[in-house]
Formats: C-alpha cells, sequence, structure tokens
C-alpha cells in the first residue's frame, strides 16, 4: 500500500496545539480569550441591507472564512482526484470493477445516522429558547480527516488498508458537511449575483491556461500551462466571489480543482509519492503545506477553546449524533451492500476493522466547528455544541491509545 505522507502528521500536531493553547486560554481567562478572538480588525463598508456579507473583519473570521479555504481545498483536491481520475479509489473497486461503493454506502448511512439522532434529541429534550427547531442539525455530517487519520495510525498501524478507507471516507464526510452546512445557512440572505465571479475566474483560467496542458499543444502554451500564478489569482477571485455570495469563504477554492491540469493518476490520499509530481495541481498542493498547517494551529486556537463550564442539553445531542448516530448508520451502510453483493470489503479489512473505523469515523471537529457558525443560534448553545464535539474525540483518542498498547505487547511477547 502507498505511504501516507508524514505532513498529515504535522497538521494533527498543529491542530491540537491550537486546540490545547486555546482551552487553556478560554478557561484561565474566557473574557480576554473571546475579545482577542473577536477582536475588529477592519469595518467593511457594506450596505447594511446586505445581510450576506460581514460588517467587520475579526481574528476569526479570517480563519473561518479566508484561511480555511486552504484547507478545503487541500481535502478537495484529494477527493476529486479519488472521484475523477482512473485509478482514483472512488473511480473503481479493484475486486469488482466498479465504482466503490463501501465509502460512498458508509457516508451516506454515518451523515443519514448522525442527523436523525440529531433531531430526534432535538425534538425529545428541552432546548434553548432562541434555536429554531432542528438548529445545528448540519454539525453531525462533518468529521475531521486529521485528528481521526492521527487516532488510526495508532489504531491500525503505519499502512494498513483500513487507514486509507478511513482517511477516504472522512474526507467525504467533510465535504458533504460543509456544502450542507452552507447550503441551508437559516441567516445568511446569499446574493447569487456574486457567484459569476467564480464561474468567470474557471472559465478565464481554463481559457488562458489549464485547457493548454495537452500533448498536441505547442511548448509555449505548454509552459503557459504550467505556470501557477493565474491558477492563484482565479483563486482569489473565486474565494471573494463565494465569500461574498453568502456561501461559505471556505469552499471558495473548490470550482476551480476540475480546470488546474493535474497527473494522469493519483497514488492515493495524501501519497508520499505526489511530492515528486511536477503537475500544476500537485505542485499547489505542495505549496500549500505550511501555510496548510499555521491555518490549522489558527483554527484549532479561534475554534477549539473547550469551555469545560458550558456543558447543556446541545452538548449530549452533538456527543450522541456523533458517537451513536454516525457510528450505526455508517457500519448500516456498508453492510448493506456487502450484503446486497454490491460490494468488498479491501483485502484486508476485518469486520473488527470497521468497528474501529466507525468510532475514529465519529470524531469531529473542525468541519462541524465551522457548520456550528452557520447552523446554530450562537452563545450558549455553540459553546455547549462545541464541548461535545471535544467529548467525540475521547472514544477515538482512547481506541488509538489501547490498540497501540496492545500491539506493543505482542510484539514484546514475541
Amino acid at each position: 500500500m502507498y505511504r501516507v505522507s508524514s505532513f498529515v502528521r504535522h497538521f494533527a500536531r498543529a491542530l491540537l496545539a491550537g486546540i490545547a493553547l486555546a482551552t487553556l486560554w478560554v478557561n484561565l481567562s474566557p473574557d480576554s480569550y473571546y475579545d482577542a478572538i473577536e477582536f475588529r480588525l477592519l469595518d467593511l463598508p457594506f450596505p447594511e441591507g446586505w445581510t450576506a456579507l460581514p460588517s467587520s473583519v475579526t481574528p476569526l473570521s479570517v480563519v473561518t472564512g479566508g484561511l480555511m479555504a486552504l484547507v478545503l481545498a487541500l481535502l478537495g483536491k484529494e477527493f476529486w482526484e479519488a472521484l475523477a481520475l482512473e485509478t482514483g479509489t472512488l473511480r473503481r473497486d479493484p475486486a469488482l470493477g466498479r465504482p466503490a461503493l463501501v465509502p460512498l454506502a458508509a457516508v451516506l448511512g454515518g451523515a443519514g445516522g448522525a442527523v436523525l439522532v440529531w433531531l430526534t434529541m432535538s425534538a425529545a429534550l428541552p432546548m434553548p429558547l432562541e434555536a429554531w427547531p432542528g438548529a445545528g442539525w448540519p454539525v453531525p455530517i462533518g468529521a475531521d480527516v486529521v485528528l481521526a487519520y492521527a487516532a488510526g495510525r495508532f489504531t491500525f498501524g503505519p499502512g494498513h488498508p483500513a487507514l486509507h478507507l478511513l482517511l477516504l471516507i472522512a474526507i467525504a464526510f467533510d465535504v458533504l458537511g460543509l456544502l450542507i452546512a452552507g447550503l441551508v445557512d437559516p441567516s445568511a440572505g446569499l446574493i447569487p449575483l456574486w457567484l459569476l465571479l467564480p464561474l468567470a475566474s474557471v472559465l478565464g483560467v481554463w481559457t488562458y491556461s489549464g485547457r493548454h496542458a495537452r500533448p498536441d499543444a505547442s511548448e509555449r502554451l505548454k509552459r503557459r500551462a504550467a505556470r501557477l500564478w493565474p491558477y492563484m489569482l482565479a483563486g482569489v477571485i473565486a474565494w471573494a466571489g463565494t465569500a461574498f455570495s453568502g456561501l461559505p469563504g471556505a469552499l471558495g477554492l473548490l470550482p476551480l480543482i476540475p480546470v488546474i491540469p493535474h497527473a494522469n493518476r493519483t497514488f492515493g490520499l495524501f501519497a508520499e509519492a505526489e511530492a515528486h509530481l511536477h503537475d500544476p495541481l500537485n505542485r499547489l498542493a505542495q505549496a500549500a503545506v505550511l501555510p496548510v498547517t499555521l491555518t490549522l494551529f489558527l483554527f484549532g486556537l479561534t475554534h477549539g477553546g473547550f469551555d469545560f463550564g458550558a456543558e447543556a442539553t446541545t452538548s449530549w445531542v452533538t456527543l450522541a449524533a456523533f458517537l451513536i448516530g454516525k457510528p450505526l448508520g455508517l457500519l448500516a451502510g456498508i453492510f448493506a451492500v456487502l450484503a446486497l453483493g454490491l460490494a468488498r470489503l479491501p483485502a484486508e479489512v476485518s469486520r473488527a476493522d470497521l468497528g474501529k473505523l466507525a468510532v475514529l469515523a465519529a470524531m469531529g471537529f473542525t468541519i462541524p466547528a465551522l457548520a456550528m457558525t452557520s447552523s446554530l443560534p450562537g452563545g450558549a448553545m455553540t459553546e455547549a455544541a462545541r464541548l461535545g464535539l471535544a467529548m467525540t474525540l475521547l472514544p477515538g483518542a482512547l481506541l488509538a491509545l489501547w490498540s497501540w498498547a496492545r500491539r506493543k505487547g505482542q510484539i514484546k511477547q514475541r
């Protein structure tokens, strides 16, 4: 199996460092923490009626709507390659020669189970007065790729096929979760006219650069297609149009991914071998590694302040949706396609491995934390849900420690 690049582990360390610092800060001095992340850096002169656009820029909004676009672009690149390229892990099931249905069934089943538990518990339990019916249901759809991978590496060991399946499922959860959170945001008044900017940037960069990356093009045109600055400029324009339209700015770079020239094959999700590829898409991805590492630290710092005094009903709704609804739905989806003969498990992945995978896929932080900003009314309810996200990380962490200790013990016995 392919080797996953070490930068994914660096991502996890940066994110955990930000979370640890933020949690310490918010519990020792909550007023100074919230003053810092909500400090008004700049007031924006948008018309008062344009509710989709922010009135000011804060450290929180810079990370949420700006820098996180790089993280989503990196995840989107891996997901698109898995789906579109001939050797992509979603394109073909090696055993059956058809599209891989195990990860698809896992994501649909897990998302459906999580949302069902969220809605059921929200209706059955007393919720805050400011919450609308079903408020927050997009939150449990997302996952956390880097933390799930870090825990999965301890659980399964490096190179295990279940680890690669976990990465694919977690990325798909994240892409689906943020798309849904952006589309159903009840507070944003969308301004669709701004979406002409992403459309124009995609068409423009494809016409100027992307379409010339073909074997029969002249050397001059191939060199033009290989330059990175047109894609970077198009990315800024696409991001601006997405953010100004009222959709999450973090989605702004995703439309560009299919028109950036890419390698003809993929070596797997976050494969170490991709560092040696020279196509524009992989060069951009490698250039983004350091900024993404910094972004994840800042995201943990601005979104990972887990207030231990914020426990409320929403905390338990969040926990149940992630730890009951998502794992059961994920397993139900996988076992359904297996029972119908529509898919097979990858080689060396046992049914016991699926149970561990379900626990790890239930770890939620980055994309669920983003979804909270648009699908919950804020205040105490958001902080309670944030504490619930912290609790979703514990079972995966404990599973990772137990599996690692057990594997070490078996090695010593030999």
